[in-house]
């Protein structure tokens, strides 16, 4: 179908590959690219379109925003032309992280705005719940686990996303990772000089929000980096509880949300819960970086457990093209994101932990020597007699240096010494199949000296892993997620790494000799003795002093799009 963009137009849909709309004669191609396929929504200030970019090969489908404001007044028209300055502004800024959407064009034709940006194929968390029910407190931890890294580097770009709900997250179908959609509340600068009368204008002073999920002090035109932190707060209670914040009640004194009643939460995470919902910003935590530290894992070891056995001794539930049966399918048995597998692992952990107090290798009570953030925890599994690690993915590795089940059988033998801590190694046939049945998450795996050429990655989650000497050439890593994993000495000839997250990568002496890098995020990484000779780096964020650690010639593509030597 082809949608047509007149707001006037009394028919708007039209046969496929029909140039002029039979309805009012609009022309259909816009900017003689960009097809429109269907309304996905409407605003106070614009329309969004699901289209397709038939310019480029495979015609790939995007978003269009197109500016409709509901009056006409200059006031009102300057007021929405602002917001959508200002999204693609921080769109362009922000947009290289690998969980926010890419802006790819924004353009004016006939007085009206348009914004495209990268298309997320995914159900947003509230259909999520809607369809499926609400989350557990294992899966709301999960979820912040997730998001609040992604807050902190929105932040460190002194934006502000001001519109937080579940609408606005989207589970993408590729890899099942969060996306924050929609910045077009954005506020893009915090200046607290210019808090004054001059704040006071079109592009800063809007009062933007859902009502519910925005705090006293955003509506007051007033949003600070905590104003997200409450947003985020009550998108928790949504996912607790199913409730928009709306159908709950609140204190007419204090305007606070009262939510304990309807919550069978752990103490540690309701007090957490409770100082990001802080209708006083004073009160609350500042930043997501401060929500991170507080919500270790042992202060609520024992709820979490709890919780956990109960959901392990029901019976198994796979669910396959949204329908839930007590049976699975092949992949449902493999697939990682399993819901009871995980859950019942980590549950069988801590109770042998807690039952058999392992001392560690200092002598004490591994009770006390589990420390918060720690990816390893040493456990007795059932059926296994001998002392375990296990990861933050529910895998386990014994004394004797074998990656384990939940059941106790070794899947993968790896030497180590008795008694030893190990991080999870795999072979490239391994690494290679598991991709190949959908799993997208090897963070803090050890991949070191595997060859791995010419396969295909892209979307792939090795954050953190160990991929010293790892053979990648001419490798599709597109947009994957290498945020602190170490790459020393890899081979990276002529690999896609185009919109890959490398931030605290070390890529020391690292082969990127014709390698894809454009857009790619590589803050604060490694470059020393890497050579990047023929490299792409169109767009990259990379600065001036990491390039010249690092070995470019006349092929070089500097970020700008300059080709040369810096």
């Amino acid at each position: 179908m082809s949608y047509c963009l007149n707001p006037a137009c009394p028919n708007p849909e039209n046969l496929v590959n029909t140039e002029l709309c039979q309805a009012c004669g609009s022309k259909l191609l816009l900017r003689d690219r960009y097809r429109v396929i269907q309304a996905l929504g409407q605003g106070g200030f614009g329309a969004t379109f699901l289209s397709k970019d038939e310019s480029l090969p495979g015609s790939p489908y995007c978003v269009i925003k197109q500016l409709r404001p509901v009056a006409s007044s200059p006031h009102v028209l300057q007021m929405a032309r602002d917001l959508f300055q200002r999204e693609a502004k921080t769109l362009g800024k922000v947009g290289n992280h690998p969980q926010v959407p890419r802006l790819l064009d924004y353009f004016e034709v006939n007085q009206e705005f348009y914004l495209v940006q990268e298309y997320i194929s995914g159900s947003t968390l509230q259909q999520e719940v809607k369809r499926s029910g609400p989350f557990s407190e294992a899966g709301v931890k999960q979820f912040l686990s997730e998001v609040l890294p992604m807050l902190q580097y929105i932040h460190s770009q002194q934006v502000i996303h001001r519109d937080i709900k579940p609408a606005n997250l989207i589970r993408r179908s590729q890899d099942k990772k969060l996306v924050l959609i929609d910045f077009g509340a954005v506020k893009d600068q915090v200046n607290p000089t210019r808090a004054g009368a001059t704040e006071q204008t079109a592009l800063t002073a809007y009062a933007i929000g859902t009502p519910g999920y925005a705090p006293p002090e955003q509506m007051a035109m007033r949003p600070v980096y905590a104003s997200d932190v409450y947003a985020l707060g009550v998108t928790c209670l949504y996912l607790l509880t199913g409730k928009s914040p709306k159908d709950m009640d609140y204190d007419p004194a204090t305007g606070e949300i009262l939510w304990k009643a309807q919550l069978h939460i752990s103490d540690h995470f309701a007090d957490v819960l409770q100082k990001m919902l802080e209708v006083s910003v004073r009160h609350r935590y500042q930043s997501a970086g401060e929500v991170l530290r507080a919500l270790d894992l042992e202060p609520y070891l024992d709820s979490l457990a709890r919780g956990m056995v109960s959901q392990s001794n029901r019976p198994p539930r796979y669910s396959q093209n949204g329908i839930v049966s007590d049976r699975p399918d092949s992949t449902s048995l493999s697939s990682p994101s399993s819901p009871s597998s995980p859950s019942a692992r980590l549950a069988a952990a801590i109770r042998a932990r807690q039952a058999n107090k392992l001392p560690d290798s200092t002598g004490r009570s591994e009770a006390t020597s589990l420390q918060p953030g720690s990816p390893r925890r040493r456990a007795m599994l059932p059926g296994n007699g001998s002392a375990t690690t296990v990861n933050s993915r529910g895998l386990a590795a014994n004394s004797k240096g074998s990656i384990v089940n939940s059941r106790g059988s070794s899947i993968q033998s790896k030497g180590a010494s008795n008694g030893s801590s190990i991080a999870p190694k795999l072979g490239a046939e391994d690494v290679l199949a598991s991709y190949a049945k959908g799993r997208r998450d090897f963070s803090s795996y050890d991949l070191s000296l595997l060859h791995l050429p010419k396969s295909d990655f892209s979307g792939a989650n090795f954050h953190q892993a160990k991929l010293h000497k790892v053979n990648f050439q001419g490798a599709n890593l597109f947009n994957a997620d290498f945020g602190r994993a170490s790459l020393s000495q890899a081979s990276l000839k002529n690999a896609n790494l185009a919109r890959a997250y490398l931030s605290h990568a070390d890529l020391a002496g690292a082969d990127l000799r014709g390698a894809d890098l454009s857009y790619a995020y590589l803050s604060n990484a490694n470059l020393r003795g890497a050579n990047l000779c023929g490299a792409d780096l169109t767009g990259a964020k990379v600065s001036d002093e990491q390039l010249a650690m690092a070995r470019t010639n006349w092929a070089t593509i500097h970020p700008s799009g300059k080709r040369g030597l810096w």
